[in-house]
C-alpha cells in the first residue's frame, strides 16, 4: 500500500510539473484582459502622452497575444490609440449584428468603475466573428478598453 501511495504521489507531482512547463496559452484570459487594463489605467494617470504612445507600440508592453489596449477621447470619440483604427470614431464601430458597442462604451465609461459589454468580432488574422467582451473605463479625458474572446 505505501508503494503505491508513493508511486501516486509521483505522478502527481510529475502531472503538476507538466502543467507549469506548457507554453503560455495561445489567447489571453478575461483576468490577462482585466490585468492589462488595470496597467493601462495607471499608465494614463502617470504620463497619458506616454500612455498613448507605448499603446499604439506594436512591439511594446501594453500587447499580449490577442490583447491591446485601445483609447477614445471621452470628447469627441476619435480613437488615440487602435492597432489599426488610431484616428477613427469610436461611435461608428459596430459589431456583425449591427450592435453600436463603440457609442455605448463612449456613453456609459465611469470615470473609477470597471465595465464590460459583449459582441461579435473577428480574432486578429481572422475574418469569423466571434465572441468577445471588453472592459472598459474613464480616466481623465480618456476613455480606455481592452477585450477578450471568450
Amino acid at each position: 500500500m505505501h508503494k503505491l501511495a508513493l508511486t501516486l504521489a509521483s505522478l502527481v507531482l510529475l502531472g503538476t510539473a507538466a502543467v507549469a512547463a506548457e507554453p503560455p496559452a495561445e489567447y489571453a484570459t478575461k483576468a490577462d484582459a482585466r490585468a492589462l487594463l488595470d496597467k493601462a489605467v495607471a499608465a494614463v494617470k502617470a504620463d497619458k502622452a506616454k500612455a498613448l504612445e507605448m499603446f499604439n507600440d506594436a512591439d511594446g508592453d501594453f500587447r499580449d497575444r490577442d490583447l491591446y489596449v485601445f483609447c477614445a477621447n471621452a470628447a469627441d470619440g476619435v480613437e488615440t490609440a487602435h492597432p489599426t483604427a488610431k484616428g477613427k470614431q469610436l461611435r461608428d464601430i459596430k459589431d456583425v449584428n449591427g450592435f453600436a458597442f463603440g457609442e455605448k462604451i463612449l456613453n456609459t465609461a465611469t470615470e473609477g468603475t470597471v465595465s464590460e459589454i459583449d459582441y461579435y468580432w473577428p480574432r486578429p488574422g481572422s475574418e469569423t466573428p466571434a465572441a468577445k467582451s471588453t472592459f472598459y473605463t474613464k480616466v481623465g479625458d480618456q476613455v480606455c478598453a481592452v477585450g477578450y474572446y471568450k
